[in-house]
């Protein structure tokens, strides 16, 4: 397993390297430094002279392929620089604010969502074919069909205007977090309810028809035992690789649900660097996001073979 391990984290790094470069090209697509320094620059009216230093102060005066031969080579060594906004602060000390609330949101909502999700998925297999089985299914494709805006606004006005059980926006910390955390989960999980039961009673209904389900019912084991025991164990495979694709947002957060919550995690953290061209923090954040992506996956097979013992890392 360390042999292939190593080999893994060795093949990840011309990704890792892929993914800098795009983010570069990209970066000097939509804008040059020269308006990136305009605009941070504005409300001094700058001169030709200020933004030079702006442009040197940041290192955009080098040539372009030493730019981006320093900065990978930060990003490798986690040396995030400074944002290229007015105040230049420290991308990694607001990333080391700002993380918190989003790996709390998306680890209870992760969490919460794998064990109604499957737990739902696994009655609805139970009671195939009845007709708790097809309202079950056509109620998540309803599910599926309604856009995760919906889900954000209809939650915030029954929630928090109606019922008035949870703030509709904001986030404290200490305790507190979990009262503000309440709705952005409850909103996760239910937006993603629909996908992830009908995909899991698919995974179960396929173990279900094997060859060594139809031999444990010939021996008399019961269908409960046959489906906790022995479908719900095989089905774990693919029910992993579905869950590894929220790993990022643990610590990424949520884009669209930090926006409307005004949760002061990464997701807004990123999209507020958007908005005012930051390059230096969406370089970071897109890296990182790609950094904690391969080690998603990279968990995910360590955890076939744990699962399933005829798995061999090689």
């Amino acid at each position: 397993m360390i042999g292939y391990l190593i080999r893994r984290l060795l093949y990840s790094i011309p990704i890792l390297i892929g993914v800098c470069f795009l983010t570069f090209v990209l970066f000097y697509m939509t804008a040059s430094p020269t308006e990136i320094a305009r605009r941070n620059l504005s409300a001094k009216n700058p001169t030709a002279q200020q933004i030079k230093d702006w442009e040197h102060q940041h290192g955009y005066d080098k040539p372009k392929w030493q730019q981006f031969v320093d900065t990978t080579e930060g990003l490798f060594l986690l040396r995030l620089g400074r944002s290229d906004s007015v105040k230049g602060e420290r991308v990694m000390t607001r990333i080391k604010e700002s993380w918190f609330p989003s790996f709390e949101i998306a680890l209870l909502s992760f969490t919460a969502a794998i064990t109604i999700n499957l737990s739902l998925a696994l009655v609805v297999a139970y009671f195939r074919g009845t007709y708790l089985d097809i309202y079950g299914t056509s109620l998540c494709v309803f599910m599926m069909s309604v856009t995760y805006l919906v889900y954000i606004i209809g939650g915030q006005f029954v929630f928090g205007r109606l019922l008035k059980l949870t703030p509709v926006a904001g986030f404290l910390p200490g305790w507190e977090s979990l009262r503000f955390a309440f709705l952005p989960v409850v909103v996760a999980v239910i937006s993603g309810m629909g996908a992830s039961v009908r995909q899991f009673r698919t995974f179960m209904l396929d173990e279900m028809n094997q060859d060594y389900v139809r031999t444990a019912r010939a021996k008399g084991v019961s269908e409960a035992q046959v489906l906790f025991k022995h479908v719900l164990k095989n089905a774990a495979i693919p029910v992993l690789t579905t869950s590894v694709q929220a790993i990022p947002g643990l610590f990424l957060g949520s884009i669209l649900l930090e926006s409307f919550f005004n949760i002061p995690g990464l997701g807004n953290y990123l999209v507020d660097a958007i908005n005012s061209q930051d390059f230096a923090v969406v370089r970071a954040m897109v890296f990182i996001g790609a950094l904690v992506t391969i080690f998603g996956y990279i968990l995910t097979d360590i955890s076939y073979a744990l699962v399933d013992k005829r798995v061999r890392l090689e």
